[in-house]
């Protein structure tokens, strides 16, 4: 059984990018420029910007935070959102989720520039996407391709059962498994309505679980040899920890590691990925690799 480590492999990742940026600068080129709009007060939200934030200082990138209260109307947000459009000097933007209730989510998503898209969620990304042309990926799918990538995890002509069905991961990742330039895998959807959903999960080959429910994936549900990437981050009571919470994955870890060929932990597993592939879509945004 091997670890797939997404710390050390998206820190790995960083520096790549860290020393082609410093490349592109050294050669009179522009350092790229992520901005994030951050709407609120949210803990989870805060977190991840913060880390956002950080991995911009660590790629070498300029990074700009937009900060609002959360009784921005949803006109005020969407004119912020075009002033950021309009502004050249960023490359790529993110605004971060979710929003309150008062906002519709998908008018605030449809109104960023798809050629600045780099959270992949626009539609025109996410088109391009399904039918394989180049475009921004959302950062999770595409961090769990990289680790499959980078640990030779073979996919090629496997079964990969995906739990979940989320426009963020769980059909993306359908998308990218299946087609010939990425997974080229057979691929099962299952979700809340499946039926025999144990089974399934035992004749996969490779299983993505992004479900939201913690242990849900339990030994009895996987066969000898698996690759499991577990993409659940619940938080869950722990009075030994100083936060009072841990975070607990998909995937009943202790149980079904000993079965694995390989498997991600959490934390520590698709994670660190998902930020660090934030990262490699805001250089591609700075290169104009896709959209000129």
């Amino acid at each position: 059984m091997q670890i797939i480590d997404g710390k050390a492999t998206a820190a790995q990742i960083k520096a790549e990018i860290a020393e082609e940026v410093e490349r592109i600068v050294a050669g009179g080129g522009k350092r790229p420029h992520l901005a994030a709009i951050l709407v609120g007060h949210d803990g989870g939200s805060e977190t991840y910007v913060r880390n956002k934030v950080l991995a911009c200082e660590a790629c070498g990138f300029k990074s700009t935070l937009l900060r609002f209260e959360d009784d921005i109307t949803e006109a005020e947000l969407l004119a912020e959102v075009d002033q950021l459009n309009q502004d050249d000097d960023v490359d790529g933007f993110i605004v971060q989720l979710p929003l309150p209730r008062h906002i519709s989510e998908q008018k605030v998503i449809e109104a960023i520039d798809y050629r600045k898209d780099v959270d992949g969620f626009h539609p025109i990304n996410v088109g391009r996407m399904a039918i394989g042309l180049p475009c921004y990926i959302s950062a999770t799918p595409k961090g769990i391709l990289e680790l499959l990538k980078r640990y030779h995890v073979e996919t090629s002509g496997k079964k990969c059962v995906i739990l979940g069905r989320s426009n963020i991961v769980g059909k993306p990742m359908a998308q990218l498994m299946m087609q010939k330039q990425y997974g080229d895998a057979t691929v099962t959807v299952c979700h809340s309505r499946s039926k025999d959903l144990k089974k399934e999960c035992r004749e996969a080959d490779i299983i993505i679980a992004a479900i939201g429910q913690p242990d849900f994936v339990t030994a009895d549900m996987v066969k000898e040899g698996v690759t499991v990437i577990d993409v659940g981050t619940t938080r869950v009571p722990d009075a030994t920890k100083k936060s009072g919470f841990r975070l607990n994955g998909d995937v009943k870890y202790d149980e079904v590691a000993p079965k694995c060929a390989y498997i991600t932990p959490v934390p520590g597993g698709v994670g660190p990925m998902t930020i660090c592939m934030l990262m490699k879509n805001t250089l591609s945004a700075g290169k104009k690799e896709f959209f000129d």
